[in-house]
């Protein structure tokens, strides 16, 4: 099974795809991220998200989608940018009748170290420890959505 985990965001989306057998038998296919301009308009940016990852889908053909929720800071305009970025997301995956699975932070973080206050590098090195890497994948953007397939893999099985 293909799996492409999501971390959204308005001025990067990171995805990563990875290749189920088992578990504890994950591998990485690729992963990378989606950049949009600042100066663009909102409904430019929205639709490169969309383009890009639906030539993502049909190129590599995963079965299912993790998507990270927001988490919510006091930034107002960030929630709001990041909402409707994933907004874009959920919207291509249901276009291309993908099911979706959406994980907070917190259960990303104990599903991949056990503790859920764990710091974004113990995060990062199990990704690459757990994907036989042989560094941390950046931007760490990517790192996070490949972060989320994982979660998605060992949150499913158990």
């Amino acid at each position: 099974m293909i799996i492409l985990g999501v971390d959204p965001g308005l001025s990067m989306t990171g995805w990563g795809l990875i290749r189920s057998r088992e578990r504890d038998d994950i591998s990485l296919v690729c992963y990378g991220c989606i950049k949009t301009r600042s100066g663009n308009a909102l409904a430019e940016r929205l639709g490169e998200i969309h383009a890009e990852l639906e030539r993502i889908i049909d190129e590599h053909k995963p079965e299912e989608m993790a998507v990270e929720e927001l988490f919510f800071s006091k930034e107002a305009r960030t929630v709001a940018s990041v909402g409707q970025a994933r907004g874009a997301i959920i919207l291509t995956a249901a276009v291309k009748k993908l099911r979706v699975f959406e994980y907070n932070p917190r259960h990303i973080k104990m599903a991949l170290t056990g503790y859920g206050s764990a710091q974004k590098i113990q995060i990062q090195s199990m990704v690459k420890t757990l994907l036989k890497l042989k560094e941390i994948p950046k931007p760490d953007d990517a790192a996070d959505a490949l972060a989320v397939a994982v979660c998605h893999v060992h949150t499913k099985q158990r």
